[in-house]
């Protein structure tokens, strides 16, 4: 049980720092990093952080897609969390 803390710390510091790095190409007018990418981090696990860098670095904050998918993903991951947490107690 303990690699899945593992992954999840990882994968959101992925999220996180994405967008990030996202952020510093826009602003340099850099090639960017795609939105799928994007997405994709956040539904393997990495919800928590992107949604933190999303508002930590003031990044697709103005995008109805991130604004309203990111957290519905994250809704999804708590769902499935505590479902598979219960499952573990029986």
């Amino acid at each position: 049980m303990e690699w899945w803390f593992g992954y999840l710390l990882a994968v959101n510091l992925v999220g996180w720092l994405l967008m990030g790095i996202d952020k510093r190409k826009a602003q340099r007018h850099a090639w960017r990093i795609k939105e799928s990418t994007l997405f994709a981090v956040a539904l393997v696990g990495g919800a928590v952080g992107s949604l933190a860098g999303m508002y930590m670095f003031r990044h697709k904050t103005r995008h109805a897609r991130f604004v309203w998918g990111i957290p519905f993903i994250l809704l999804i991951e708590l769902i499935l969390l505590l479902t598979y947490g219960r499952s573990l107690r029986y």
